[in-house]
C-alpha cells in the first residue's frame, strides 16, 4: 500500500460491511478503474466512485457529480478516471447509470506504508457518513 492511496479500498471495505444486509448495494473495490468495470457500471442506476487525490488538500473531502467524458476523447486500456469509465459504459453498452458521483479525499502521504496520514484518518468519519447518506438516498430512489 502507498499510505493514503489505500483510503478508497478501506472505505469500500467499510461500505461492504455497513450495507451487507442491503441487496441493493454492491461494492466493487479495485486499485485502479479499468475498462472491464464499464459493464458493471451499466448494471446500476447510481454509482459512487471513491478515490484519493494528490491535487487536493490533505484530508479534504469533495462529493461531486460525474458526467461521462465527451465523445471522441478516447479511452485508455489500462486506467480510467470516473468520467472516462462512464463514457466507456455509454459508448460500449449505451447504458451509463442515471446518477454518478465521486467522493474524493485529499491525500496527505503516498509514501510506502499501510497507515493513513493524520489528515486522512481524521476525515474517515465524515467520509463514511457521506457514503452512507449517498447510498441510502440512492436506495430510496
Amino acid at each position: 500500500m502507498r499510505g493514503d492511496d489505500g483510503v478508497g479500498l478501506w472505505l469500500a471495505e467499510w461500505a461492504e460491511r455497513r450495507f451487507a444486509e442491503h441487496s441493493g448495494v454492491r461494492v466493487i473495490a479495485s486499485f485502479q478503474w479499468t475498462p472491464d468495470l464499464a459493464e458493471d457500471v451499466t448494471r446500476v442506476e447510481s454509482v459512487l466512485f471513491i478515490d484519493c487525490s494528490v491535487d487536493s488538500a490533505p484530508g479534504s473531502i469533495k462529493l461531486t457529480p460525474v458526467d461521462p467524458a465527451p465523445a471522441g476523447r478516447g479511452h485508455s486500456t489500462h486506467h480510467l478516471d470516473a468520467a472516462e469509465l462512464l463514457a466507456l459504459a455509454r459508448d460500449l453498452y449505451n447504458s451509463p447509470p442515471r446518477n454518478a458521483q465521486q467522493l474524493t479525499i485529499g491525500a496527505g502521504s503516498t509514501e510506502l506504508g499501510e497507515g493513513f496520514s493524520p489528515a486522512v484518518q481524521a476525515a474517515l468519519p465524515e467520509d463514511c457518513r457521506l457514503i452512507e447518506n449517498t447510498a441510502l438516498r440512492s436506495l430510496e430512489g
